[in-house]
């Protein structure tokens, strides 16, 4: 395993360039599957909730930024 920095950015750039020349169609799917492997190791008890119209609802993460609103002060 190497720790140069300067590889491991340029390596970074390389794969976030080949994802944006992906297809649409297969980037969302590679959502799709992103979301199923989250579900799946997502813990018994955390905030998720299936309607009878088959669809997931989640609470947002609490993000505690000590801000309302996201502006300064």
């Amino acid at each position: 395993m190497t720790f140069d920095l300067a590889r491991i950015l340029e390596s970074k750039r390389a794969f976030r360039r080949q994802l944006a020349a992906r297809p649409i169609a297969e980037k969302l799917a590679m959502l799709d599957a992103l979301r199923e492997r989250e579900i799946t190791l997502r813990q018994p008890g955390q905030s998720a909730v299936t309607e009878s119209s088959g669809v997931l609802h989640e609470k947002p993460a609490p993000y505690r930024t000590g801000r309302k609103g996201g502006k300064k002060r």
